[in-house]
């Protein structure tokens, strides 16, 4: 049984667009190759063959992973979010409670995430340490130093 994964629109057309791209240019791009080593003769001693080969047997692998994913891939109504606690798509400004540092960030899927942009996985451990807070809660959040009190500030989309 396929995982189901959710993305906002933009997530997914990423996803598909990355999908177009391996398949109307990479893969004609390793057919080429792999034509162009046959003509040099002897398969048996060709690395360039061999080499094109695996990459061609690596690119389908890589088609075939994504067009699974597209294919379980929900979209995320971010009309119908409820702000009073956090969720995916939420936009969070929290607070660490021990340096008074201020922090906002977007919970996305996983495959979203992008720290440059602010949005962090809901997989992460300070998604997952977010996810059903409201405004006002403190969230004790495992991190690899140790436990991390956040308090949540303020929830929007």
């Amino acid at each position: 049984m396929a995982q189901i994964s959710y993305y906002t629109e933009e997530g997914l057309k990423k996803l598909k667009d990355e999908l177009h791209e391996m398949k109307t240019v990479q893969r004609p791009m390793i057919s080429n190759q792999i034509a162009e080593a046959r003509d040099k003769g002897d398969l048996s001693e060709n690395a360039e063959y061999d080499a094109a080969k695996e990459a061609q047997g690596i690119l389908e692998m890589k088609i075939a992973k994504m067009e699974e994913i597209i294919a379980n891939a929900r979209v995320i109504d971010d009309s119908a979010i409820d702000n009073s606690k956090v969720f995916i798509l939420s936009k969070v400004k929290i607070k660490n409670i021990q340096n008074g540092m201020m922090m906002e960030y977007t919970l996305v899927a996983e495959n979203e995430a992008d720290l440059k942009e602010k949005k962090i996985s809901v997989e992460s451990p300070i998604g997952r340490g977010l996810l059903g807070k409201q405004a006002g809660e403190i969230a004790d959040i495992q991190t690899p130093a140790g436990v991390v009190k956040f308090e949540i500030i303020e929830i929007s989309r």
